[in-house]
Order: structure tokens, then sequence, then C-alpha cells
């Protein structure tokens, strides 16, 4: 049985490491934060992840799982380690190794004291160069060891969409191995063959900045998708006639392009794509080279929350007074992530413009009380947003929300205005039966 530890039980880490003991791994799990790990000890997990509690009690009654804050024991007991810790942002753009850097301490100190060979994998989002950098010099450092003889590394990235990341492990479209040496590649590739069997996925081998930069160039491919449509969606809704949900559907269909990632809304949020592009960006200026397309990815999905609040104010009038019902605070529907949502930016600009904000989300209220305390009503039910509401802006599509008809809306809106941020309802249904504003829809 192959043994492996995850160091850092944040959202990569304790998923990945649920789905390794779910396949018949021996798992640990090593953090620093006590409180974290006696909670899922406990069978709590500190996040919404749909399916993650089922994973939890089968690989706690398995006997293959167990957590603690003791890195040196983790590390001694596995042969394997993957570097799983946060990377954020900094103020100018740049990801904090801060975490990354003390991880891989803890590891060279731990590899000082081992005998076997033990290979270091880095799943964690870091810029090109970092493995080779940072990680490798720190390793052999404190380990007194030399990468590649003593031990091995390597870069995996993660690919995993939230509210999906389970089906997205067991099921991925590819796993990247970026290893300094052939023993170290040869190892995680056994080790990813033994995981999925006969169903194992394409695997790119290469090396670890080239395993890097793959990762930062897919989530910004995916947010410039995302950026670009929302572009066309804006230039859709100034001319007569144009509904960029059939644009996409007509542009999606060209297999070069393809459908996913062209659903117009008020723009994307999240963990990464914000913080990769930026990362990314930063990156390149560092050597040189202005990136311009990175600059306007950003800058389109910036643009698009405030567009919708300026959209309210522009059927309305003044929002002063005015209540306004958002449904969704989620980024993204079957999570409770609310970093980078569109909903903070939206709701910031309701507030600003002394709007009476009253919200509703099936999963993130909790996350949002702490955004907002009492500056916005946060209700148990979508029809209690709705009541006396003089606009309505949906923001996340979640699946309950696809079951609210045009009567719920007329029946307990004051004024019935609603703006779709994400077309969920059925233009025709709605725009006979109430002011229906669409995103990408022309007059």
């Amino acid at each position: 049985m192959t043994r492996v530890s995850f160091l850092g039980a944040g959202y990569v880490g304790l998923v990945t490491a649920l789905c390794f003991a779910d396949r018949g791994f021996d798992v640990t799990v090593a953090d620093y934060d006590a409180t974290r790990i006696d909670s899922i000890m406990r069978g709590e997990i500190p996040f919404y992840e749909a399916g993650l509690e089922e994973l939890l009690g089968r690989a706690a009654s398995s006997g293959r799982f167990r957590c603690t804050t003791d890195t040196q024991e983790a590390i001694h007991d596995t042969e394997i380690s993957f570097i799983t810790v946060g990377t954020p942002s900094l103020e100018d753009g740049r990801i904090d190794l801060t975490y990354v850097e003390e991880c891989a301490k803890e590891i060279g100190v731990a590899l000082g004291r081992k005998k076997e060979y033990h290979l270091v994998v880095v799943k964690s989002t870091v810029v090109p160069g970092t493995t080779m950098g940072i990680v490798m010099r720190t390793l052999e450092a404190e380990s007194k060891k030399a990468a590649g003889k003593d031990f091995g590394l390597c870069m995996n990235p993660e690919f995993l969409a939230e509210g999906a990341a389970i089906r997205d492990t067991f099921n991925p479209d590819r796993v990247v191995i970026g290893g300094i040496d052939d023993r170290s590649t040869a190892m995680l590739e056994e080790v990813f063959k033994k995981f999925y069997g006969e169903k194992c996925p394409p695997i790119v081998k290469t090396t670890p900045s080239t395993a890097e930069m793959t990762k930062y160039a897919s989530n910004s491919f995916l947010a410039a998708k995302v950026s670009l449509i929302n572009e066309i969606a804006n230039i859709c809704e100034l001319t007569p006639g144009v509904d960029v949900c059939i644009v996409a559907k007509g542009v999606g269909l060209d297999k070069r392009i393809g459908e996913r990632f062209l659903r117009a809304g008020v723009g994307f949020g999240g963990s990464c794509f914000k913080k990769d592009v930026q990362a990314l960006a930063f990156h390149a200026e560092s050597r040189g080279y202005r990136p311009i397309l990175l600059g306007g990815v950003l800058k389109v999905n910036e643009w698009q929350a405030k567009h919708v609040v300026e959209v309210a104010e522009r059927v309305l009038g003044s929002l002063a007074g005015r209540r306004v019902a958002v449904l969704g605070l989620s980024f993204k529907p079957e999570t409770d992530d609310m970093r980078e949502a569109p909903s903070i930016k939206i709701i910031q600009g309701l507030l600003r413009r002394r709007a009476v904000v009253a919200a509703y989300d099936p999963r993130a209220s909790r996350n949002a009380k702490a955004i907002f305390g009492d500056q916005i009503e946060l209700t148990s039910s979508a029809k209690d947003a709705l009541k006396e509401a003089d606009c309505c802006i949906l923001v996340t599509e979640w699946e309950e929300f696809k079951r609210l008809r045009p009567r719920d809306f007329l029946e307990s809106m004051r004024n019935p205005l609603l703006i779709d941020g994400r077309r969920l309802f059925d233009k025709d249904e709605f725009g006979e039966a109430l002011k229906y504003v669409g995103i990408g829809l022309g007059p």
C-alpha cells in the first residue's frame, strides 16, 4: 500500500487526500491549524463541497486516513509528500510563497532525519521557477541532501473546479507531471496509474517550470474566455434584436472554440482566476514583457459586476431607499466560497448608492455575514428576499432558483423588476410577465 501525506488541509489538500484514501492509499493530512485538524477528525468539513462529507466518513471508517499537526511525523511515516498549502495574492499581484517556503523547510528537516528515499510533490499553484528555485534550494539546505540523488521532486498542478472537485479528481482531462529527473517522474507516474487503473487519463511529462506554467496558462485561457463572452454580451445589449445566448450557442458549436465557459454573466470569481491571471501578469512584467490581453481580462471582469448595478440604476432611477433582492452570494453554485465573488462588488455598489439589500444563498450566508455584518439582510429563502423588493438581481445560478416562476416575483415584489445576471430564466416567459433585463440581451 502506497503511503502518501498532504501538507496543508485546505481545499485542494483535503479533497485530494480524501480521494486518495477512497482509492485505497494510506493517507496522512498535516496542518498547523489544530482547530481545523480536530474538526476534520470529528467528521466536520471546514468548507462546503458536495459529496465530501460522505467521502470523509468512508475514509475515517476505512482506517486509511488520519490527520495530524505534526508535519515531521507525517513525512516520516509516508513515501510521498504533496505540498498543498495556500499561495494567496499580495497587493501588487504577486503570489505569497511564504507558506510554500515554510513547508519546504519542514520537509527538509524531516528528510535530513530520514534514511529512505522520499518524493516531494508541489501541488500548490506557484509561478514558473518556484519548484526548481525556492523549493529545491530550501529542501537541500535544510536536509543537507541532494535533490535527485537522495530525494525526488516533482511539480503536479491541480485542475479542480469548486463544486465539482471530487469528480475532477476522479475523472480529470489530464495529469501533468513536472519531474526534476526520470526517477521522480516515474515514481509519481506509477502512483497515478495505480490511482486511476485502466481509466488513467493522458499523462503529460515535462519539466517543473513547464508544469507550473501549464496551470497558469489553463486558468488564464478560461478566464479570457469568460471575459470575452461578457464583452460580447455588453455589445449585444446595445444592439437591437441580438441575444448573447444564441450567439454563444452558434460560437460554441465551432469545435475550435467549444461551448464551455461561454455563458455570459456578472463575471468570474473564486480563489483562482483573478489570482492566477494577476500572478502570471506580474511574472511576465518582472521579465520585461507587458501582457496586454491578461490586463484586459481582469478589466472586463471588474466592469461586469459594476455594470449590473448601473443597469438597476438606469431602470429604477435613484437606488437610495430602494429594496434590492440579491439571489446568490457564492461565486458559483455548489460551493459556499465567496472569495472574489461578483456578489461582493454588486452589494458594495448597491450600498454605496444607499440601497437596502436583502440577500439569499443556499450555502454562503455565514460567509456573507462575516463580510457584510449587519449592512445587509440575510434571508432564509429566495421568496423572503423578494418581499417588497423594488428590484431583484440574480447573481448565482443555484439549481433551486431555476424553480422560481414569474408569479413568485409578481406576488412578492413591490416593483417586479428582474435583472438576470446569469441568463437563468426564459426571457420570453419572464419578459411577458414582468420587467425583465437579461445580460447580453439587446433591446
